[in-house]
């Protein structure tokens, strides 16, 4: 495994959006570049008052190169419905900007970021975070929680509830899209999902 320094080298510090999104291509900041299709940008409104942070780009997305196009992002785009929200008014993005994955025959099966590259990923976020300025931030799943939040936070704790980011901002954590796809139990699940997502427009308002 190579030992690169982090993705803070990579990310520029001026020109906006366009160019986080010009330049997130030519990141070294660890290996996982090395097997991906690509690295994949967050997408919305660069003055969205909500910023919905996932995990990594999955399957589907490392091939089109956008966020949240695979079965989690069907099933966030009818959560979202559910609860009020325009997919077009949010930024959506995740927190390691590349898929990781292991093979199985011809498949390539989602693995977890390991501690290490979501830290070296970190500064891309960040930048989003400061361009975008969020009134609110929704915490989707463990890696999102590990990058915002730290270590020792734990989505099943704090569910639902509104926390405050380190640099002072709002959020709410809720589970990842895709457990509420794997889930034994999907009609509930979806609904807390829902739960979730309306109680965050209601930090908003």
């Amino acid at each position: 495994m190579s030992k690169e320094p982090g993705a803070e080298k990579w990310v520029p510090h001026d020109g906006g959006m366009r160019k986080v999104r010009a330049t997130l291509g030519d990141c070294r900041g660890c290996e996982l570049w090395e097997d991906a299709e690509q690295a994949v940008a967050g997408e919305g409104p660069v003055r969205s008052r909500m910023m919905l942070v996932g995990e990594t780009p999955g399957d589907h997305e490392d091939k089109e190169g956008h966020v949240f196009v695979g079965p989690a992002g069907r099933l966030l785009d009818r959560a979202l419905d559910e609860a009020g929200i325009k997919r077009s008014d949010i930024y959506l993005t995740n927190a390691v900007k590349h898929f990781r994955f292991e093979r199985e025959g011809k498949r390539r099966i989602h693995k977890t970021p390991s501690a290490g590259q979501i830290t070296a990923c970190h500064p891309w976020l960040a930048r989003e975070l400061d361009i975008v300025k969020p009134a609110l931030v929704v915490i989707m799943g463990a890696v999102a929680a590990r990058t915002l939040m730290g270590p020792s936070f734990k989505v099943t704790q704090h569910r639902g509830e509104k926390v405050e980011l380190p640099d002072g901002g709002t959020a709410i954590a809720t589970v990842h899209p895709s457990a509420v796809v794997r889930s034994q139990d999907f009609t509930r699940d979806l609904g807390l999902f829902v739960d979730d997502l309306r109680a965050a427009v209601a930090l908003l308002d």
